[in-house]
């Protein structure tokens, strides 16, 4: 009995086999793995989130009084340019007449690619179909744009007429708010 400290309990071998102690190192341990775990995993998860200057950009509001008749303006939205053109009504004649061409390679009239009752309007993503670069307005065969880069050529209503871009030029959702003012997206 010599080997016994007073007061201490003899069927113990020492502190650290207490049960309850041991149980609490477990926890202690696991919720620390898990918060290291979650600590790494934040970045990685977070930034999947689409960048805040891309969110502010999602839909613009743009007045049409700044855009004169036969006139196009170019505006950036989601990181692309956005033709708004403003065509004359010689323009949409042109186009109009241009619905029944047998070249169409991607076939849409003119009627399709505006808003109802709102012809002179057309917008447009300022995007080649081809590989994303940027038409130039009024140049090419047909009056529309031309892509300097490989040589598509769009006519009056944004219509793939030749060279090798695959499709039109694509008409963003948008919608009147007024006579005067739109919103895109």
């Amino acid at each position: 009995m010599a080997d016994t400290v007073a007061g201490a309990n003899p069927d113990t071998h020492g502190a650290g086999d207490d049960p309850s102690r041991r149980d609490f190192i477990h926890i202690a341990a696991g919720a620390a793995a898990v918060g290291a775990v979650a600590g790494v995993a934040w970045p990685l998860i977070d930034q999947m989130n689409p960048a805040g200057d891309t969110l502010a950009l999602s839909s613009i509001e743009f007045d049409l009084g700044k855009v004169a008749p036969g006139q196009q303006v170019v505006v950036k939205w989601r990181g692309k340019p956005l033709f708004v053109r403003n065509r004359s009504p010689e323009q949409i004649a042109a186009a109009v007449k241009d619905d029944n061409a047998g070249d169409l390679r991607d076939p849409q009239t003119d009627e399709e690619r505006h808003k109802p009752g709102k012809a002179e309007w057309l917008v447009l993503i300022g995007t080649c179909t081809h590989l994303g670069c940027v038409p130039t307005v009024g140049g090419g065969d047909y009056g529309g744009w031309f892509c300097p880069c490989h040589g598509s050529h769009y006519d009056l209503s944004g219509r793939i007429r030749k060279g090798p871009a695959p499709r039109n030029l694509q008409v963003p959702e948008y919608v009147f708010l007024s006579d005067t003012s739109i919103k895109v997206g």
